[in-house]
């Protein structure tokens, strides 16, 4: 359990970095007239937000990896979920390279 959390939080430190990055070339887009779009994500991508910046969708998924951290046994739905959510962040940042 405890490997499975350790290794969700340091893809939550890379996504992190990488979401500051993008984040700042989406606004140097949107200055710039471009990047007109109301949200990163689809409904069925599986967040429950919606977000024009991908700093509060990795904040969505370091919550719930948080939950996942705090529980006796894993929760495999949620586990499952979080790791669906992480790989839609890292296909999107991959994009912004």
């Amino acid at each position: 359990m405890n490997s499975i959390i350790s290794e969700l939080n340091n893809n939550l430190k890379v996504l992190y970095r990488q979401a500051i990055d993008a984040d700042s070339k989406l606004d140097s887009l949107q200055q710039q007239g471009k990047g007109k779009f109301s949200t990163l994500f689809n409904k069925d991508s599986g967040f429950a937000i919606e977000a024009k910046r991908f700093k509060p969708y990795v904040l969505e998924v370091a919550s719930e990896v948080e939950t996942l951290s705090n529980q006796e046994s894993v929760d495999q739905a949620l586990l499952k979920n979080v790791v669906i959510k992480m790989q839609h962040l890292h296909q999107l940042l991959a994009s912004f390279k």
